[in-house]
């Protein structure tokens, strides 16, 4: 899995790196391209997507015309026909009491096809949003940022900073000259690195990312309290009760990584060093930051969603998860003649509150997927379903579902499914900045380049997620 990440992220680096650099030797608004060529970010994405489409059955290569994704889609949607068909026949086999193990085992081995071909789409769908590069209104031609990018490109290669910390505070890059720490990267080699961070980290991508310039972000919410009411014009009002005010405080973290590079490489002037430095650090980044938004102690790094006190949702009061108890301790409840397995993801539907629920997602791990695509609503219909357009995702009870392998497996007092309104329950804060110290000593012949990034994240609305435990109560 991670070769065919490490290809994807590379092409996706690579491609947008060279559209943030083609700009400044030919001045050219990138969103210019894109209006020209419509099909433009499909036809780069899809370009790279044989290396990702290694997992899905049956293709045979992926035309860069855009047509991939809907190519996929097709497959998808073939072989989850396929899939409903030999699990009916399972089903049969179960309810007459003959279990059939050839049947069985065909319905997994469909079940996986369908977990590659979902994750094909939606890998394809992530690289279209991260070539997007003109989204954001083109590149940046201040004579300041491209001095400093240039600047900076050379310091890379060959060592010498001619004045570069100086050069970051005219780029408005920072506020300070202090070479102790390193170098800033290039405001679009960061821009760059964050859009791949968003294609790999699923959390990253549902919740709400804000920038900062300090080392912490603070957030009063109302947590209730203020009364309120209907009067007619003459009427007296009534003092209204004092707002119940929190304070969120999200501290960031380092992250690091130590990518090193021949000096014979550096002094290639063909490599492009934005897209290599981008290549190596964005899979370390992106890794970290997925294990620590699902289960970090928010010690030195962001706090996951489920280090959190967790509380039956009944009990639920601010500060606290509410969850939904499966009812059985180790397992998924079975199906039978008075049960439906679904009734356990229906309950955790409605114990969001209806305003979340209108934006609300699933986020379980693959696994745990291939075991929820079995199950049936009352009416016999299967509540998972494939996307049905590029840049969609699949649904389960028609709400998005996305996949992270952070979360945990079903087992006892787990917490394997997460379902809520991610971008207000959770908050990642990205201090601005990317910084890297050069090292040409440590490790001869080679230079190691020492790279810090700082991010944090924790819950900011305690409603606005809720979680399935493995357990009876």
């Amino acid at each position: 899995m991670k070769i065919g990440l490490f290809l994807a992220v590379l092409g996706a680096v690579a491609l947008s790196c060279a559209l943030i650099i083609s700009p400044v030797a030919h001045p050219a608004d990138v969103s210019d391209i894109f209006a020209m060529w419509p099909d433009t970010k499909t036809a780069i994405a899809m370009t790279i997507m044989p290396a990702l489409n290694y997992r899905a059955r049956g293709i045979i290569g992926v035309r860069a015309d855009g047509s991939g994704v809907t190519q996929i889609l097709n497959e998808l949607k073939s072989t989850f026909e396929q899939f409903k068909a030999a699990r009916e026949d399972e089903i049969k086999g179960i309810n007459a009491r003959f279990a059939d193990v050839v049947t069985t085992e065909k319905v997994d081995r469909i079940n996986k096809d369908i977990e590659a071909l979902n994750r094909a789409v939606n890998d394809a769908n992530q690289l279209i949003a991260a070539a997007a590069v003109g989204g954001a209104g083109g590149i940046n031609h201040d004579p300041d940022v491209v001095e400093h990018a240039t600047a900076f490109n050379k310091w890379f290669r060959k060592g010498v900073d001619n004045g570069l910390s100086d050069l970051e505070v005219k780029a408005k890059l920072t506020t300070q000259s202090d070479p102790d720490g390193g170098y800033m990267v290039p405001s679009e080699t960061e821009a760059t690195i964050d859009r791949i961070l968003g294609t790999v980290s699923a959390i990253r991508g549902l919740a709400r990312v804000v920038q900062i310039s300090t080392s912490e972000y603070k957030k009063l919410v109302n947590v209730g309290g203020a009364t309120s009411g209907w009067v007619g014009e003459e009427d007296d009002r009534p003092e209204t009760a004092t707002p119940k005010l929190r304070e969120i405080i999200i501290n960031t973290g380092e992250i690091y990584a130590q990518p090193g590079a021949t000096q014979t490489t550096l002094d290639d002037a063909r490599i492009d060093m934005a897209a290599w430095l981008g290549e190596e650090i964005s899979i370390e980044f992106a890794e970290q930051e997925s294990r620590a938004f699902v289960a970090g102690n928010g010690k030195k790094k962001p706090r996951g969603i489920l280090s959190y006190d967790m509380v039956a949702n009944d009990s639920w009061a601010w500060g606290k998860l509410g969850y939904v108890a499966s009812g059985d301790a180790t397992a998924f409840p079975a199906t039978s003649q008075t049960f439906n397995p679904t009734d356990v993801l229906i309950d955790l539907y409605y114990a969001l509150k209806a305003g979340y629920r209108q934006n609300g997602s699933f986020l379980m791990s693959d696994k745990v997927m291939a075991t929820v695509r079995k199950w049936k609503d009352a009416d016999g219909n299967y509540i998972w379903n494939p996307p049905t357009a590029a840049g969609e995702v699949a649904t389960v009870l028609q709400k998005p579902v996305y996949t992270d392998d952070n979360m945990p497996a079903v087992a006892a007092n787990a917490l394997p499914i997460a379902f809520g309104d991610f971008r207000r329950a959770y908050m990642i804060a990205d201090r601005i900045g990317i910084r890297v110290l050069r090292d040409p000593f440590t490790s001869k012949p080679n230079v190691l380049f020492y790279t810090t990034k700082r991010v944090g994240g924790g819950i900011v609305n305690f409603e606005a997620l809720k979680l399935l435990k493995i357990a009876t109560s």
